[in-house]
């Protein structure tokens, strides 16, 4: 089970330790799901999520300060489970000395931070996520082109590390070559970022390992960016079919995700960064509305009627 230890959650999103500073490394998060313990506060804990990140704001504060001392023990004590990870409070709000001891009882850490509740929730929310998800490693050089993600896919010994550099020395992006950790971050979205042992790294056959931000600058390079399009190169061959117009649309399925497709065959003397950055752009024109494929059958169609009349 992937899991985030509370200290690392701490480092990520800029919250203060009020207490417990000595048990963030023993303390895990297995769920990105955020609890708002308002019903609990009033006493209903027949479903209280314990294993979730306990984040209170203005609304719980203010209300735990309303109630009676003893009562107010009683509900701080039920709250710190086993297997809570850490109360987190919004806004800088002032922490009830019963959580403060129930806590420190039960070793569980008590952060803070300056922002409003909700901004707290979504910060921590999409964080969880990205580092709680499924991952799945895939062969290929992950480049950003114009703003896209762009997968390029091949066997080995085909270029796409060599077509990388080439794409760098025009003003694009490295997030990672040879190995794409990939995981979903929404219904619609992978994500793509490099190992940390291979992150701004590049090998080019006969030269050897580059540092591609030492080299090109901080400019050259990318943590991360969403897969938008794949490029599979293939050796040029006689015997096989390539799509000349653009019209036979492929996808790769990763997650629940498909993933638009389009392969290049590689031939000496083709420049195929260049081919890789139009196939990019065509793909945001195709995004945007425009099909150059759909323009041209419209053109051939209305050939067609013309001389069919003549």
């Amino acid at each position: 089970m992937n899991k985030v230890s509370v200290a690392e959650l701490v480092d990520a999103n800029d919250l203060i330790v009020y207490s417990g500073g000595m048990y963030l490394k023993e303390r895990f998060i297995t769920t990105s799901d955020i609890s708002r313990p308002g019903l609990e506060l009033t006493g209903y804990f027949d479903y209280y999520p314990e294993e979730r990140v306990q984040l209170m704001g203005m609304t719980e504060i203010s209300y735990a300060h309303k109630m009676e001392p003893a009562a107010r023990k009683k509900i701080m004590e039920r709250m710190c489970g086993e297997n809570t990870p850490c109360f987190v409070i919004s806004r800088y709000l002032s922490v009830p000395e019963e959580m403060e001891q129930a806590a420190k009882e039960h070793q569980i850490p008590i952060l803070r931070s300056k922002l409003p509740t909700t901004r707290l929730s979504s910060k921590l929310t999409d964080y969880l996520e990205s580092k709680l998800a499924e991952r799945k490693s895939l062969h290929g050089v992950l480049v950003d082109i114009y703003g896209l993600g762009v997968l390029i896919t091949g066997d080995s010994g085909v270029g796409k590390s060599e077509t990388a550099l080439d794409l760098i020395k025009r003003g694009h992006r490295l997030i990672a070559d040879d190995r794409v950790e990939v995981y979903q971050q929404d219904e619609q979205t992978i994500i793509g970022e490099a190992p940390k042992i291979l992150q701004h790294l590049l090998e080019i056959r006969g030269v050897g390992i580059i540092d591609v931000m030492n080299l090109f600058g901080a400019g050259a390079v990318r943590t991360s960016t969403d897969i938008s399009l794949i490029v599979h190169l293939e050796n040029w061959s006689k015997d096989k079919q390539f799509d000349r117009l653009g019209s036979g649309e492929q996808s790769v399925q990763i997650f629940d995700v498909a993933i638009p497709k389009i392969t290049i065959p590689v031939k000496v003397g083709r420049n195929m960064a260049i081919i890789i950055e139009a196939a990019a752009m065509n793909y945001r024109a195709k995004t945007m509305g425009y099909d150059a494929t759909k323009a041209f059958e419209r053109n051939l169609n209305s050939l067609i009627q013309e001389n069919s009349q003549d």
